[in-house]
């Protein structure tokens, strides 16, 4: 089905939507935060709504602007190895490929660095590439 678009009214719906998708300052980047929200609250997880490429699209505009204006700062091995822990409810002794315990508590702490074998199992447990824990 052929959809023909309506120059006016596309204008006028445009002009409310611009700051959304050409997001240039912290405030319009907020807003868009905002209305991404609520378009979330309402569309939930329906692929089928009408507004989900919308979501998409928005959502694509906001990640891009983080990656410009709010990089993330680098973290060491053991700070990922604690979150991804964290995030999978692991304890220290749910990890023998890295060691025993004891191994994984010093490396936790500092004491202790992760060495090549157990970066490399590390990155297959959790499905991240080996650069994350160096």
């Amino acid at each position: 089905m052929k959809t023909t678009i309506d120059i006016e009214s596309l204008v006028h719906s445009w002009e409310p939507l611009e700051n959304l998708f050409h997001i240039r300052t912290r405030d319009e980047y907020e807003n868009a935060i905002k209305v991404l929200d609520a378009l979330l609250d309402r569309v939930r997880d329906g692929q089928s709504h009408p507004l989900s490429g919308f979501v998409e699209t928005l959502g694509t505009v906001i990640a891009a602007w983080e990656e410009d204006h709010e990089p993330v700062p680098p973290v060491s091995g053991r700070e990922m190895l604690k979150f991804l822990m964290d995030q999978h409810h692991l304890r220290q002794s749910d990890l023998p490929e890295i060691g025993t315990q004891g191994v994984v508590s010093e490396i936790l702490s500092g004491n202790r660095s992760l060495n090549l074998r157990q970066i490399h199992a590390l990155a297959q447990r959790f499905g991240v590439p080996e650069h994350v824990f160096l």
